[in-house]
């Protein structure tokens, strides 16, 4: 007997997804993330003949959760997926479509804190200073990593710049984040010389009498995708000698760590990267224990071997 097969999504999911957007603001790529997250879910239940709007017994979506390590899915994949069950039945609770959410009893999982990967500073040159080879892309590619590492941007920011963004004159670019929230980022000199050579020289072979709002286009005159990035980004990485595995975020990662060696604010980091909350800042602040070691063993009068003033250190024979 063939298996029930069930529709793309409930329409009250799609209800929900659709709310999310328009009053949450919630990015493009966080809801495709929950909308795969919930389909996950209602294509469990199904079996179950339960529908995802239904009052689900809390075993089940332990069952639910078992599957998922079953499957060997990343701890930070089943975090994710958490978050959205939750919002999901919080907004049945307050819609009346169920009385409680099967979550409600189950705390949430520890997960373990990863380290951001970042490239040393000797790699970020090598990186940004490869030259370029001639072709209109190729010195696109080489403003575009500038720009990525300059800004702290997001891969989906960097793709999604618009010539209105930028400021030349005031040296910064206006990002449109996550939550369709804005932040304004100085970019640099050198950052602002590269996109001004781009603007006027480069992208108009690219555009080839086209037009496009879009900054960073093909020969096609349409914009990026983040995947055609990340591949070019991989290549110009392999040219650079950079044998580790690299992604675009390790350039913002990089950025933030940087800053912070360089004895930048934490609260100012934040606003660079528009995080809504410094905690999620304070994974880079790794890097401060290194620096602050570094201070204390040269600057504290009680380490060892450190002369103080006013004792004498050493004894002179008669």
């Amino acid at each position: 007997m063939a298996e029930p097969t069930a529709p793309l999504l409930d329409p009250l999911l799609e209800r929900y997804l659709r709310e999310l957007r328009i009053e949450g603001g919630l990015a493009t790529n966080t809801l495709e993330s929950y909308r795969r997250d919930l389909l996950r879910l209602q294509r469990y239940l199904l079996p179950h003949r339960l529908s995802i709007g239904d009052s689900v017994p809390p075993h089940t979506i332990r069952s639910f959760l078992a599957t998922l390590k079953h499957e060997a899915l990343a701890a930070s994949s089943i975090a994710r997926l958490l978050s959205a069950m939750r919002g999901w039945y919080r907004f049945l609770v307050r819609e009346h479509f169920v009385e409680t959410s099967p979550l409600r009893d189950m705390t949430a999982a520890h997960r373990p804190v990863r380290l951001p990967k970042t490239l040393t500073h000797q790699e970020i040159t090598a990186l940004l200073e490869l030259p370029a080879r001639g072709r209109a892309e190729d010195q696109r590619d080489r403003v575009m990593l500038e720009l990525l590492y300059a800004a702290g941007l997001r891969v989906s920011e960097l793709v999604g710049l618009s010539l209105s963004q930028i400021d030349v004159n005031l040296g910064c670019v206006r990002v449109v984040g996550k939550g369709a929230k804005e932040r304004v980022v100085p970019i640099g000199q050198t950052a602002v010389k590269m996109l001004v050579d781009y603007v006027e020289h480069v992208r108009p072979v690219l555009l080839k009498g086209r037009s496009s709002r879009v900054l960073f286009i093909s020969r096609r005159g349409r914009g990026l995708t983040r995947q055609a990035f990340w591949k070019l980004l991989l290549q110009r990485a392999r040219r650079a000698g950079i044998s580790k595995s690299i992604s675009p975020h390790m350039l913002r990662h990089s950025f933030a760590t940087h800053l912070l060696e360089g004895g930048a604010d934490l609260r100012v980091v934040q606003s660079l990267l528009g995080h809504a909350d410094i905690a999620t800042t304070q994974i880079y602040t790794h890097v401060e224990g290194s620096r602050l070691r570094h201070v204390h063993r040269r600057y504290f009068p009680r380490q060892r071997g450190r002369r103080r003033p006013g004792v004498e250190t050493s004894t002179k024979r008669k």
